[in-house]
């Protein structure tokens, strides 16, 4: 059993607009395995959040990472994900479902809400703006 932690953070400018994400996957003492940033077109913020907790959670797989706890800063998709709040948004529905699919990979996946300022998702944060700086929008 493999335990880590997963952080991710998506966003767009404009909203909707050019959107980002940026995932980041830690081991159980926080020490990085690797991060990923990237650009996915246009989206809302969060279709980029949604799409950011997909590419989190496929790279805590690849990793053989088994029980994972998840950091947000949206408390609305961390709360949607944990079955705090139901989901109502059509759009978001097959991002939900695919991130239900991706969590039987998994023996636990723990949803949890941090604030923008926390030292991690100030690090995925900056994946998204120095994505979204790169590309030729």
């Amino acid at each position: 059993m493999k335990k880590g932690k997963i952080y991710s953070d998506g966003g767009a400018r404009g909203n909707p607009g050019p959107a980002a994400i940026g995932a980041l996957v830690c081991d159980e003492q926080d020490n990085t395995l690797t991060d990923h940033g990237e650009t996915i077109g246009d989206a809302t913020n969060n279709v980029a959040e949604y799409t950011a907790v997909v590419r989190g959670l496929t790279l805590a797989a690849e990793l053989g990472i088994t029980e994972a706890d998840y950091f947000l800063d949206s408390e609305l998709v961390a709360r949607q994900l944990s079955g705090i709040y139901r989901l109502k948004a059509e759009h978001l529905k097959p991002f939900f479902i695919r991130v239900k699919e991706l969590e039987k990979k998994f023996k636990r996946v723990t949803y949890f809400h941090l604030p923008r300022e926390h030292p991690k998702i100030k690090h995925v944060d900056r994946l998204v703006n120095l994505a979204l700086d790169r590309a030729a929008f």
